[in-house]
This record gives structure tokens, sequence and C-alpha cells, in this order.
């Protein structure tokens, strides 16, 4: 009687250190998909706004470029936010520099 008694008292203490192992293996999967989460979304588009950072500091007179809303023009002009776009000849407008979206090579708008 005394044996199962005292066997019945050393069960729970087991079970303790096993609850723990049970709740890092349950939140496992979580971490894992965090971590494809990080490599396959977050990771790249850091990349992508990186490289266009880049793009638009690298930006000069005389450039050709593409703008988000898809109109096409050479850079005049040049300011701390804004460009000065000649999309035809002697019509200049005003654009955001993030508004850029590509670099055309010299020579594509005629």
């Amino acid at each position: 009687m005394f044996i199962s008694s005292a066997f019945a008292q050393s069960a729970p203490a087991a079970a303790a250190g096993g609850d723990l192992q049970s709740t890092l293996m349950s939140m496992l999967p979580l971490v894992l998909m965090f971590v494809v989460l990080y490599f396959v979304m977050i990771r790249p588009q850091m990349k992508k706004q990186k490289e266009h950072k880049s793009m638009i500091d690298a930006l000069a007179k005389g450039d050709e470029v593409v703008t988000v809303g898809g109109l096409l023009g050479k850079v005049s002009k040049m300011g701390e936010s804004h460009l000065g776009l000649e999309v035809s000849n002697g019509v200049e407008i005003q654009v955001q520099r993030s508004a850029v979206v590509q670099v055309l090579p010299k020579g594509s708008i005629k």
C-alpha cells in the first residue's frame, strides 16, 4: 500500500518535465513558419527597397525614366524630393522622386 501511494506521487513530477517538452514541440511549427516567412517574403522585399532607394539616389539630369503611373520622360530638374520631368517638347511636370520605378537606357524616348 505504501509503495502504490509513493508511486502515485512521483508520477506527476515526471509528467511536469514532459509538459515543457510538449509545449516547446507545439511551438516549433510556429517558429519555423516565421523563419520561412522571413526568408520568403520579408528579406526579398527589404532587398528590393534598398535597390529602389539606390536607383533614386543615382538619378541625374538627362536620365530617361518611367513613373508609377506609366509616364515616360526625361529628368530636367532635380529637387530634394521632387523631379521636373519633361514629357514632351516644352511640357514639364513635377513628380515625386519615389514615383520613379525604372531608369531607361539613353535614347529610349524619341
